[in-house]
């Protein structure tokens, strides 16, 4: 069975700025140290708290001691002001950052889908960024050829797909790269928004692709300031304030403790 599961994660970025050296060598890591855990308790909003980090560095707190259990089936809404944690633990769940201290423990190929572009080159032409594009989203070569006919069909681009992508308008380039994406199935999906394909007229045909791309998925972590869109795909919520976890549970529940805290 799939599944996420988080212990007490810890995730810091150090502060290299230049007032932080020279204050660190005009008073002393000592001086430092004292005046960091002045500021212990002040929150930002740039993702955390300021602190003095586990290797003893004047850090940023982006996750502070995270624990959560996500199963097979479950639809988690991640909610929280700008520079609460959301993308940084969702970049966390793919891999991309790793925690100084804590785990993750994963059941299942994480999915992550920040960039519907990345990969893609410009000059190849639109078949090639379907083989490269598929090849890096871990498609195997049966999963590409059965995908093509759907995958051409869907974007409507023809002719086009037999030139190098740097002639296509960005709607046309989005489209390629949102259907090559869709033409996955994910086990553990993370989303930082929701994914869009261009014009109007294609984000009408995209919605039921969508919608079966998301039902495919084992599990799935959304970060989003839409609440029509976390309340049509989430089942459970995640509160995130200044990188700790603060509320963990069914969506409404979570939904009603964040307007709490807006309206505060």
């Amino acid at each position: 069975m799939l599944s996420l599961v988080g212990k007490d994660i810890h995730v810091e970025f150090p502060i290299y700025d230049t007032r932080a050296r020279s204050l660190k060598y005009s008073l002393g890591l000592g001086q430092i140290a004292k005046g960091i855990n002045r500021l212990a308790n002040r929150k930002i909003n740039v993702g955390g708290q300021i602190g003095m980090g586990e290797t003893g560095r004047v850090v940023i707190k982006a996750l502070d001691g995270v624990s959560f259990e996500i199963n097979e089936g479950d639809r988690i809404g991640l909610l929280g002001h700008n520079g609460s944690g959301k993308t940084t633990l969702l970049r966390t769940l793919a891999g991309i950052y790793e925690p100084v201290s804590g785990e993750i423990r994963t059941v299942g190929r994480v999915f992550p889908l920040f960039d519907l572009q990345l990969g893609m080159d410009q000059d190849a032409t639109g078949i090639e960024n379907i083989w490269m594009r598929g090849k890096m989203l871990g498609l195997t070569e049966r999963d590409i050829v059965d995908a093509l006919d759907d995958i051409a069909q869907f974007t409507e681009l023809g002719d086009f797909l037999e030139m190098p992508t740097r002639t296509y308008s960005m709607g046309m380039m989005l489209r390629l790269a949102f259907a090559i994406s869709t033409a996955v199935t994910p086990e553990i999906l993370v989303l930082d928004e929701m994914i869009g394909a261009g014009d109007a007229a294609f984000l009408a045909r995209a919605d039921a692709r969508l919608k079966n791309f998301l039902s495919r998925t084992g599990i799935l972590v959304l970060a989003s300031h839409s609440m029509p869109m976390l309340r049509q795909w989430c089942n459970k919520g995640m509160l995130l304030e200044h990188g700790k976890l603060i509320a963990y549970g069914p969506l409404e529940e979570v939904v009603a403790r964040y307007d709490g805290m807006a309206a505060s």
